[in-house]
């Protein structure tokens, strides 16, 4: 589609926009060299349409499940991964990650519509792993909310009790794994999307090092906080998927050049006894935290010590301020990009995604009133940030990350991994169509005060489930060290056989009804 040629009156609007200071002269002489620009923009999508890839025709049906975890159901695979390591499992697709010819929403009416044409990067080595793709999981509306309401038609229920949401934004993809409907998932990550529905659901989520995973094919937020990674029921299921997922694709800018390869799966044998646990003090006792989770954690970390490891208090008093560059970089960032910027943005050297770009940018003018408050929100305080201070507050922040990743590093020159709990909270109520403000955003956002501030330091960290807190599922995170995904893996791998599984999280009748 050929870039229309602005008329004097748009024009004029781009250059009080900019402050340019032009006479109605010195647009009119600027019009025929800002229309001859566009030639270039012409040829380029020209070329870029000799090679772009059209979507192969799959087979998908409308998803049916009854907490509302399913967006599309399909079963695809690859001939060649017969005998891989995934072979005969199948795996849930968090959609807001592409899966070609089969529709994508990102739990948002602003992308509805939407049909991939290539595979993500992820996708394509878990089809090449042998693992069956049973569909896409329902995830929140552009992914941003920690609960799950605001996707997309219908919230995602807990499965006990479903007037619990199954929290956000991987909702769906935790769902499904704890109910039994897939063996395996894959979520996205940015302020503790993996980590908060395997808390609330009673399932295994581990966030990676940041840039262990190609994030390429799957809808950005912020591009230095985007992670995907697995959510399965044992670890082991996890450390086999994280080697699936793991290593450079060469069109993610996220990642570093090399990455050596670890056997994730086959670290679990070794031995754990002897490791060095930090009990991080600032984890505890927020000011909404539940003593029954607090208290469920510390239990855990002693389940560690009769283990055989060193489980010790620490302190690290920059986990209190971490929300504060997370927000900043989250809110100014995520407007600048996501909203902004039509979820890719620009300036870095990564694979885009022209089709979607447009899709949503026509649907965000479209349906954009449809959007999510969580949305809304960061629209509009994240936009006014960057108009006011020129992104100045944002790059005050990315200016501290060193020095939170280097509080959290001493820490870890200390102790070999990490812990504190997942989340202050298990599910709460879904809120209800009358619902204040205040309780919409409470209720969507108020539990990340503890995973967030890893997805800014990039440290991998992964949620255990531990005993039930009041019949509800609740998460110790355990954090480790850069690229050391391994050793996280083998302390919860070790927490996991120490105290004989993990809870059975509620399960599915066939009514539909939870056990």
């Amino acid at each position: 589609m050929a870039v229309p040629v602005p008329d004097g009156p748009r024009l004029a609007a781009l250059a009080e926009y900019f402050h340019l200071g032009l006479s109605s002269a010195e647009l009119a002489d600027f019009a025929p060299a800002v229309a001859g620009t566009f030639a270039s923009t012409d040829a380029v999508e020209a070329l870029y349409r000799r090679s772009a890839p059209s979507a192969p025709a799959r087979d998908w049906s409308p998803g049916e499940h009854p907490l509302g975890a399913w967006y599309v159901t399909t079963e695809l695979t690859d001939p060649a991964g017969a005998g891989g390591p995934l072979a005969g499992r199948t795996v849930a697709i968090k959609d807001n990650v592409a899966v070609a010819g089969v529709p994508m929403m990102n739990g948002s009416a602003t992308v509805e519509g939407f049909v991939p044409t290539r595979d993500a990067t992820t996708v394509r080595r878990l089809l090449a792993a042998g693992a069956t793709v049973a569909g896409k999981a329902v995830c929140e509306d552009l992914c941003f909310s920690g609960a799950s309401f605001t996707s997309k038609p219908a919230p995602v229920r807990n499965p006990g009790p479903p007037a619990r949401p199954g929290g956000g934004s991987s909702s769906g993809s935790a769902v499904l794994v704890a109910t039994g409907a897939v063996d395996l998932a894959l979520g996205g990550d940015q302020g503790g999307s993996v980590r908060i529905p395997s808390s609330f659901c009673g399932t295994v989520g581990h966030k990676p090092t940041f840039g262990l995973v190609p994030y390429t094919g799957a809808f950005p937020i912020e591009q230095t906080i985007d992670h995907l990674g697995p959510i399965t029921r044992t670890v082991a299921d996890a450390a086999l998927m994280l080697g699936t997922l793991a290593g450079t694709d060469g069109h993610d800018p996220r990642q570093p050049t090399v990455i050596d390869p670890v056997d994730y799966a086959a670290a679990l044998a070794e031995p754990a006894a002897g490791l060095r646990v930090g009990v991080v003090t600032e984890g505890f006792g927020h000011p909404n935290s539940d003593p029954g989770v607090d208290a469920a954690v510390r239990e855990a970390a002693e389940v560690l010590r009769s283990a055989g490891l060193a489980v010790e208090e620490v302190s690290i008093p920059w986990h209190l301020d971490a929300m504060h560059v997370w927000n900043v970089i989250a809110t100014e960032g995520a407007a600048y990009q996501m909203v902004a910027g039509n979820s890719h943005g620009m300036n870095w050297s990564g694979l885009y995604d022209p089709e979607l770009i447009a899709h949503y940018h026509r649907g965000r003018a479209e349906r954009g009133a449809e959007l999510s408050k969580t949305v809304k929100l960061v629209a509009m305080s994240g936009w006014h940030t960057f108009e006011v201070g020129g992104g100045s507050y944002y790059a005050m922040a990315q200016n501290l990350v060193p020095e939170l990743r280097a509080a959290y590093d001493a820490a870890l020159a200390q102790y070999d991994v990490l812990v504190m709990p997942t989340l202050p909270y298990t599910a709460r109520e879904i809120p209800g169509s009358d619902a204040t403000l205040g309780e919409y955003l409470d209720t969507a956002l108020s539990m990340i005060g503890n995973t967030a501030p890893f997805d800014v330091s990039g440290h991998p960290a992964c949620s255990v489930p531990t005993e039930l807190v009041g019949g509800l599922p609740a998460g110790m995170m355990i954090v480790g060290r850069h690229f050391d995904d391994a050793t996280v893996l083998r302390v919860a791998h070790t927490y996991e056989q120490a105290r004989g599984g993990f809870p059975a999280p509620p399960t599915l009748t066939s009514t539909g009804a939870t056990s």
